[in-house]
């Protein structure tokens, strides 16, 4: 099996320890099963975003993140490809297979498959049932 390491990277330094498994024959191209690096790499930064980042803010919160400096960034991607896959690996890190459907079709309309959709959700779930064993053992 393949993972991802992160920990060269000093952008992504708090989330070292955390592998995702990618599929076993990582293609240059994404294959009707896989995920490209870059895909694989939302994948890993959604294990930190909340459910609560898939909702849109409130007046009030907008108004007091910028009175207590928490306001100006939004956790939404640029990209709607990427965004739609950030809100399922969001859904999937916090709920596993149990996602709205309206989120699975968003997903699908993005221009991925249920294959792809399948081997993410294999992949957290494989990484955390290991971060789960490692937290056992500490």
């Amino acid at each position: 099996m393949a993972y991802l390491h992160f920990s060269s990277d000093p952008v992504l330094s708090p989330y070292v320890g955390t592998t995702v498994v990618a599929p076993a024959a990582a293609p240059k191209k994404a294959a009707a099963s896989g995920l490209t690096a870059l895909e694989w790499s939302v994948v890993a930064l959604a294990q930190r975003d909340r459910l609560s980042s898939l909702r849109e803010p409130s007046p009030l919160s907008i108004a007091l993140g910028r009175v207590f400096g928490r306001g100006g960034r939004s956790p939404t991607l640029a990209d709607p490809r990427l965004e739609a896959l950030r809100r399922m690996a969001v859904l999937s890190w916090h709920r596993g297979f149990a996602v709205p459907t309206h989120e699975l079709t968003a997903f699908l309309r993005a221009g991925f498959t249920i294959d792809q959709y399948e081997a993410m959700v294999a992949s957290i779930g494989a990484a955390a049932s290991e971060g789960q064993a490692k937290r056992r053992r500490a």
